[in-house]
């Protein structure tokens, strides 16, 4: 069998300090101070937005829904906040984001996982590269761990991507994986928005962290300023260890001002247990068991086997063993469960 273990992107040794700020900076990001005024968009401009991207994109379209268009418009402009970003740069950034998904295989990424349910005989059968299935088997080991997953809403409808740092391995074998780990679960929680909402949130339970690999967080920094530019809204994390303060000290540097502060970083678990129960949906009953609360994620999300109530007839022949089918049909059903207990007047 092809060796999935061994990794073809060596974590390097090299001083994050050594990339340059404007190489993140200089393409710019829509997570720039925001005071919660926005301007008047028309259909008619929408319609401009959307068609420009069409020309360059359409296939990739649907990514971008009306919702998020409008949300990134109607913002004040960097460069003078009493205005609303003119066109031209809502247009260009948004084309760089999608030149940044193509750039870094994003639009394909979620194929690697389906084709990660596949065994070596029927990938082969399929037209699989050899290349293609390797890649494949690699996320299917970052997958495999748990340690990230798309689990609930918060009370605004925003997706929850929840982060188990204890369960990350030791040494990065893959960095390429990883990354793409992240873009995938971005992407997830993406589409499983409800209507109108543009934006997620992320939980980490930073309980020891593996030690920072340079290339895997600068990697991450510029998907999230490229590729999903005013989507994070918050991220909450507790404890606030020796290593997660090292790693923010290595970022904070080169990150964007204004994602600098939609980072809640919190010293002990205790603290996290009182701030969660004002972001999830259902309060203190949606708390994980890791934050002392009654919800076992585990169920679904094991540290290793499989979980009790896993859909373990989706898993498939290959290298995966994360519930993925699960997964969607749970954040469908509660996708549904909130839109009937919050309504939305929005569409997309």
């Amino acid at each position: 069998m092809w060796n999935y273990l061994s990794g073809n992107t060596p974590v390097e040794s090299s001083s994050i300090n050594d990339i340059d700020k404007g190489e993140i900076l200089d393409k710019g990001s829509f997570d720039e101070p925001f005071h919660g005024q926005t301007f008047e968009v028309s259909d008619e401009e929408l319609t401009l937005i959307r068609a420009e991207i069409a020309l360059k994109f359409p296939s990739e379209l649907h990514y971008l829904s009306p919702a998020y268009i409008l949300s990134v418009a109607s913002k004040p402009y960097s460069k003078n906040p009493k205005v609303r970003r003119p066109l031209t740069y809502t247009t260009e950034k948004l084309c760089d984001l999608m030149n940044w998904r193509v750039e870094s295989d994003a639009v394909n990424v979620q194929e690697l996982v389906d084709i990660a349910k596949m065994g070596e005989p029927e990938a082969t059968s399929k037209g699989v590269s050899r290349e293609r299935y390797e890649d494949a088997c690699k996320l299917a080991i970052t997958m495999n761990n748990n340690s990230i997953y798309v689990h609930g809403y918060d009370k605004e409808g925003r997706p929850i991507i929840w982060l188990r740092t204890e369960r990350k391995p030791w040494l990065l074998n893959d960095v390429n994986a990883e990354v793409n780990l992240h873009i995938i679960f971005s992407d997830i929680a993406i589409s499983f928005m409800p209507p109108g909402v543009t934006d997620f949130v992320v939980v980490a339970d930073s309980t020891t962290p593996p030690p920072p690999s340079p290339s895997f967080l600068v990697s991450t920094l510029k998907g999230l300023v490229r590729g999903y530019p005013d989507r994070l809204k918050m991220l909450y994390t507790a404890p606030l260890g020796t290593v997660l303060t090292t790693v923010l000290n290595l970022l904070l540097p080169i990150m964007p001002g204004a994602l600098s502060t939609k980072l809640k970083l919190m010293n002990e678990k205790s603290e996290m247990q009182a701030v969660l129960p004002s972001v999830l949906d259902n309060g203190e009953d949606d708390i994980p068991t890791f934050f002392n609360g009654p919800c076992d994620h585990d169920r679904f999300y094991p540290s290793e086997g499989l979980g009790a109530e896993m859909n373990v007839d989706a898993l498939g022949d290959g290298m995966l063993m994360f519930d993925w089918d699960g997964m969607k049909e749970r954040q469908m059903k509660m996708k549904e469960e909130w839109i009937k207990k919050h309504g939305t007047g929005d569409s997309d």
